[in-house]
């Protein structure tokens, strides 16, 4: 249905980089979202009136509040593709995350009322009613949560969308908590089972889960997450692929929202290169992260002495020592500068978080390894860095 009805109503379904194809999926995707919800939340509710259970009658609730959440991701969808203004020169991309924060926080206040109602049925159990309807009501409820998870899944992975992603597992979560309540009335006709207070909990318990992994995906881009992997690499082969350039580092990737990232990082380039030729392929490149990533870049020449093999000696040397700390720490901006009594050795050090030493171990740690290595007439000038990526 929703391949058909984007066909329909999304002109270019298929141009995806499109910010506008994509914040159309958004809105068709939470339109259908509500209206299926409120279906599933009818038909819920009329069983629950029909077999007086509170698991059911819970989870016709849980879709009333996954319809709420549909209206606000597509409210969101359709913000963040306002153009930037004075006010936000980023745009408003991030509101997709703040919807998304939302719907986790409606999520989470569902789950939590629910579990207090499960608790006191847990208390005071009754026999759920049996009707034959309301069984034919909670399979079809788990076949429509199946399709919803389906096509929210596909559609997240289509437009990379983690408020969708979210919404798929939301549904997978519903097609769980669903079943626990079909087999909960199964249970209490065929067997006696006094569980309705339990799957409640249960069901509650799923809602609970649902609503803290929509929340970390939603606050982690909006606290400043890293760039995934994938994307770092992209940028690395690209940057690299160009002439002159010999390695990058700083590299830091702002992200204002879905197809909405800046790019910021330092090109490595010869010293004594031409600095007119070196800046025209520093603009390409530029040109070539818009064209390919679609990301803004802002991007640094260092240059580096290449062609001092005393200098990019030492520079081997040093990075061998960083690596006897921590296989994990990476140097950059080495610089050496000679003096009568001394030689300085100038440089960046990126220390993983991880690592249980303090930056003034680590400091210690290099001045006493370089020592040792090249004697006291080296001295250390060490900026600590952090992965960034």
């Amino acid at each position: 249905m929703i391949k058909l009805l984007s066909h329909l109503f999304i002109k270019n379904a298929d141009n995806t980089a499109d910010p506008k194809v994509r914040q159309a999926y958004g809105v068709l995707c939470g339109a259908v979202g509500i209206f299926l919800n409120i279906l599933l939340f009818l038909g819920k509710y009329i069983a629950g009136v029909l077999t007086a259970s509170i698991a059911i009658t819970a989870d016709a609730f849980n879709n009333l509040s996954d319809a709420g959440s549909s209206l606000i991701t597509l409210l969101g969808f359709k913000l963040s593709g306002q153009a930037p203004d004075p006010h936000h020169p980023y745009g408003h991309g991030r509101l997709e995350y703040v919807s998304g924060l939302i719907v986790s926080m409606i999520i989470l206040l569902l789950g939590f009322e629910l579990a207090r109602s499960s608790v006191a049925k847990i208390i005071s159990p009754e026999l759920s009613d049996f009707n034959l309807v309301s069984v034919l009501i909670l399979v079809a409820a788990i076949l429509v949560k199946g399709y919803m998870a389906l096509y929210n899944r596909r559609i997240s992975q289509k437009i990379d969308s983690a408020a969708m992603n979210a919404t798929a597992t939301d549904s997978l979560s519903d097609m769980a908590a669903t079943s626990a309540v079909l087999l909960a009335t199964l249970a209490s006709h065929f067997f006696g089972w006094k569980i309705d207070g339990w799957c409640g909990l249960l069901v509650s318990l799923f809602i609970l889960y649902s609503g803290f992994n929509a929340a970390r995906d939603t606050i982690n881009p909006l606290l400043g997450q890293p760039a995934s992997p994938e994307m770092v690499k992209d940028i690395s082969d690209i940057v690299l692929s160009a002439p002159l350039v010999s390695g990058i580092h700083d590299l830091i990737i702002h992200d204002y929202g879905p197809g909405r990232k800046m790019i910021s990082l330092h090109a490595e380039v010869p010293a004594n290169c031409d600095i007119l030729a070196a800046h025209d392929i520093i603009d390409n490149i530029e040109v070539e992260l818009q064209k390919r990533l679609g990301c803004e870049a802002v991007i640094h020449m260092d240059p580096i002495a290449v062609d001092d093999e005393e200098v990019m000696g030492l520079r081997r040397r040093i990075a061998a020592l960083g690596h006897e700390i921590n296989p994990d720490i990476s140097i950059h901006d080495f610089r050496m500068v000679s003096g009568e009594t001394h030689t300085n050795l100038i440089f960046d050090a990126v220390v993983p978080y991880q690592l249980k030493l303090t930056d003034q171990e680590v400091l210690q740690q290099f001045q006493e390894k370089i020592t040792a290595a090249l004697g006291e007439h080296y001295r250390c000038v060490i900026k600590i860095d952090k992965p960034l990526t």
